[in-house]
């Protein structure tokens, strides 16, 4: 089990866990793999960007779980090379009703910073407006 309180396929795909999620916080882990790997041998800079926007949506989703969140802009440096198992931290840093403001930082197995994200979240229902007739799901951001 993932502990993300939603089907999330790419993310069950690289076997991110959250491990916490609460009072706008989360953990996430991620096993870094083979397959997750850039040339250098370290995890692939995609791969530690999905790490902190799952993290970063996660700590936003913590404060209000019925409701799903979308990326609206996200920023991320890279200090060093992300080697071995890491752990995302997330924390929101300031929420008005529809969006969220949060950051996110990755750690290496040793606890080195390797990454940082700040992240722009918006509110979104998990659920169709009643009445709406859908045969797939629907982001609705308006």
């Amino acid at each position: 089990m993932s502990g993300i309180p939603v089907d999330v396929p790419f993310v069950q795909h690289l076997g991110l866990v959250v491990r916490r999620m609460e009072n706008g916080e989360s953990e996430v882990f991620f096993d870094v793999r083979p397959e997750h790997m850039n040339s250098f041998a370290v995890a692939h800079g995609g791969a530690t960007m999905t790490l902190l926007d799952v993290a970063m949506a996660t700590a936003a989703r913590s404060q209000t779980p019925e409701l799903g969140v979308v990326t609206i802009e996200m920023k991320t440096s890279f200090m060093q090379a992300g080697r071995g198992a890491l752990l995302a931290k997330g924390r929101v840093l300031h929420r008005t009703a529809r969006m969220a403001f949060v950051e996110g930082t990755v750690y290496d197995a040793t606890g080195r910073a390797c990454s940082h994200a700040t992240g722009t979240f918006k509110f979104v229902p998990r659920q169709p407006p009643a009445g709406a007739q859908t045969a797939q799901p629907v982001i609705y951001t308006d």
